[in-house]
């Protein structure tokens, strides 16, 4: 163990339970410290623990590598994620659980154990990337969480991490904790800016926070210096094949682009280092995309270069981080969010642009980025070089220089998302019910605390009064007694409130969600899954759509008379669409929203019945990464379309088809492969594989030896296929341990019923 972690974890403060919140470097070492808390919750104190993490991505990967302990040390380990996870989350009769879950499942977590009065039973919170807090919808939603636990729980610790973070003392007031840094990395890092064809040290000690280097040595042709001004061909084969390298680029093209250019340079010799794996790791591609490669990662494979952004499927990304880590691909163009993600060192980062988009880097990012260099325990130093034309040199000497950013509350900016949907269910949840309680509780948030710096116009009562009064306009809250002041008056959910905050609607839609949902009910059309697809549809992804009219008439043209049937009902015709694809002038009004959202349910549709992502792709000249987002989207919105409706009995006849709907959207394989899916860590192409290979259930693969996994499956590491033989035991044994709570629930019945219950429950 690192001396630092030692002295964090034997701080008085963390000895005593009190919340903590300590920060380091990446890859410094944070990881474990939490870890160990968490397993001594489990273990000594016999509680339970969630876990909340920023990606989904990454709650699989948590999932893969605790499984394991969990099933050596007796705690359940569940994801949720997605659609995943289950609501109130089982009561267990001995073991303890685990929870792992995304910013999103956490809080509807947390509201499902202060629902049923179990949130004492929830001894530790531990959160990843704290500093999320101050970003955005998600941010907000972070922040409700943490709230409601230190309002509704007094037991329970909070322990929060991060890399980036500055104006520590407000958080510390939210979250009551006490506060451990060190600035201990197991790799030195060092920071270098690029001018040129000059490259300058970061040294704070000189005179404008930069110092000369040395001068790039490298013979560049015209046509080179034409294709690559920024000598990042010179830069990278100062470091590859042997040592790791990332090179970050302000856009997903971009990064295609870069690895494409690298490779028409590269010396023909990096095709012979690790040759054969290389066009094992393009077998593999092809695999997973159903006989079809990316055809830039076809060119640049074979280098040892891949691409790595959202566009890319769930399978490839799998795959092409795997052939990284284990040094086979030696280089990724990649965009920020891989800084966030994954945990993928290198030897060199590279930053193509001191900019994210089109926006300019903020320190929080930089420290992200560059903080991938070095790798513990292989690498004795790191590298990051960011590379600057003159004009942005001040703008980049303020960024490398100054303090990180502020972290801000959002709980008021996010209306809808924020404050709105935090007064709902604390009045739902019976947290608070009153306005002065409302107040108290607002009083306690991170924005409380923030509450004379972010408010400017109106006061904190203000605010509070206002979006009550907005959501009794609205018909969620309803006034239930006007009490003998002010602070008194009480308000309650009305069962649409209800229904929103416990399916986590955002409340912009929730009223469209509802006309939506009563409107389809006059003409469901149930011959085809078309109809149901449109009403899972996500809104929040329809705004961002612009449908390729050309596309959209050639599917409209092929859809049967039943699924005609649904456009009609919605309101779009063939002849709007026919326009749309010709040009033509429109006269007569139709909601672009439904038209959008439609050619939305156009491409799930798709999936649905070819249940393969790079046709479908092709199909809607839309990027595989985006149908595929797309999917994972409308799965986890219709998860939380049939919680809504759960709660609203005129909309009991969704129920039954939404389970099944949701399950199909989950998982979108052919049936036989869904059980082996529901497995962490196995994503189709891998279903695929351990089907053919005989694996055809959980059980199977519970009882599979991972030796002779890695001998019959293509491309398994071992650590991988103990990874997939634990998740799946958990899963046999989360199942085993549900229907074992049945069986002891029919056996609880009334003493009085003869035969049952009393003093002949053994002969029951």
């Amino acid at each position: 163990m690192l001396d630092w972690q030692h002295t964090c974890l034997t701080l008085s403060s963390v000895q005593k339970r009190k919340n903590l919140i300590y920060s380091l470097p990446t890859s410094g070492g944070k990881t474990l410290v939490a870890e160990i808390l968490m397993l001594q919750e489990l273990l000594c104190r016999q509680k339970d623990v969630l876990m909340i993490l920023p990606y989904v991505a990454i709650v699989q990967e948590k999932i893969s590598s605790l499984s394991s302990f969990g099933i050596e040390l007796g705690f359940f380990v569940e994801e949720y994620a997605g659609s995943k996870g289950r609501f109130p989350p089982t009561k267990r009769r001995e073991k303890k659980s685990l929870y792992i879950a995304t910013i999103e499942k956490g809080h509807s977590l947390v509201n499902a154990l202060i629902e049923t009065g179990r949130i004492s039973m929830l001894g530790l919170v531990v959160v990843d990337e704290l500093h999320m807090i101050g970003e955005g919808s998600r941010g907000a939603i972070l922040e409700m969480t943490l709230a409601k636990v230190l309002y509704t729980s007094k037991t329970t610790q909070i322990i929060g991490m991060s890399a980036t973070l500055n104006n520590v003392k407000d958080l510390q007031e939210f979250l009551k904790a006490e506060y451990y840094t060190s600035q201990f990395r197991p790799v030195e890092l060092k920071e270098y800016l690029k001018v040129n064809d000059t490259i300058y040290e970061v040294d704070s000690r000189a005179e404008n926070g930069m110092a000369f280097s040395r001068l790039l040595n490298y013979k560049y042709s015209d046509a080179l210096r034409k294709m690559d001004p920024d000598h990042l061909v010179a830069l990278v084969t100062e470091v590859i094949p042997n040592y790791s390298c990332l090179v970050f680029c302000p856009s997903k093209k971009s990064c295609e682009n870069v690895a494409e250019m690298l490779c028409k340079f590269l010396s023909k010799d990096y095709l012979n280092h690790r040759g054969e794996e290389k066009s094992e790791v393009i077998k593999s591609l092809r695999a997973v995309g159903n006989g079809k490669v990316c055809p830039v990662l076809k060119r640049t494979v074979p280098f040892g270069v891949a691409y790595h952004h959202s566009g890319l499927t769930s399978d490839e990304r799998r795959l092409l981080e795997e052939a990284y880590s284990t040094g086979i691909l030696c280089l990724f163009t990649c965009t920020s969010t891989l800084a966030a993600g994954v945990n993928l060192p290198a030897r060199r980062v590279i930053l193509r642009a001191p900019y994210v988009a089109r926006e300019f880097l903020r320190r929080n990012q930089y420290k992200q980025m560059v903080g991938r260099a070095g790798r513990a325990g292989i690498d004795t130093v790191g590298e990051s070089i960011l590379i600057l034309q003159e004009k942005d040199k001040q703008q980049v000497l303020e960024l490398i220089n100054g303090p990180l950013e502020n972290c801000y509350s959002h709980l008021i900016e996010e209306f809808s998302k924020g404050i709105q949907s935090l007064f709902l269910s604390l009045i739902g949840l019976k947290i608070a019910t009153s306005l002065g309680d409302i107040y108290q509780f607002m009083n306690g948030t991170f924005f409380g605390v923030q509450q004379k710096i972010l408010l400017k116009e109106k006061s904190l009562w203000e605010i509070t009064v206002d979006s009550l009064s907005y959501l009794t306009e609205k018909g969620l809250l309803q006034k239930e007694s006007h009490g003998d002041t002010e602070l008194e008056c009480r308000f309650r959910v009305t069962k649409l409130g209800q229904a929103s905050f416990k399916g986590a609607i955002d409340l912009a839609y929730c009223d469209t969600l509802y006309r939506d949902l009563k409107k389809g009910l006059e003409g469901l059309v149930l011959e085809s899954l078309l109809h149901l697809v449109y009403l899972t549809t996500p809104y929040d992804l329809v705004a961002q759509t612009e449908p390729d009219w050309m596309v959209y008439f050639r599917q409209f043209s092929q859809l049967s008379p039943a699924e005609q049937n649904v456009a009609a009902l919605l309101g779009v015709s063939e002849s709007f669409i026919g326009k749309k694809a010709s040009g033509q002038a429109i006269r007569k009004k139709v909601d672009k929203n439904i038209v959008n959202r439609l050619y939305l349910s156009f491409v799930l549709y798709s999936l649905l019945k070819e249940t393969n992502v790079w046709s479908v792709s092709e199909k809607f000249n839309m990027p595989r990464g985006h149908v595929q987002n797309l999917l994972t989207g409308a799965a986890s919105f219709s998860s939380c379309v049939l919680h809504f409706c759960e709660e609203l009995e005129e909309f009991w006849v969704y129920k039954a088809l939404l389970v099944e709907l949701t399950k199909k959207l989950t998982y979108c394989v052919k049936a036989e492969l869904i059980p082996l899916m529901e497995v962490t860590g196995v994503l189709e192409g891998r279903a695929k594989q351990l089907y053919s290979a005989g694996y055809k259930s959980v059980t199977h693969l519970a009882n599979a030896s991972p030796e002779v996994l890695v001998r019959t499956i293509d491309h398994l590491s071992r650590r991988q296929a103990k990874q997939i033989v634990s998740s799946a035991k958990m899963l046999l044994h989360e199942k085993a341990e549900a229907l074992q709570e049945e069986v002891e629930e029919l056996l609880r019945l009334p003493p009085d019923l003869p035969g049952l219950g009393g003093p002949n429950t053994e002969e029951a």
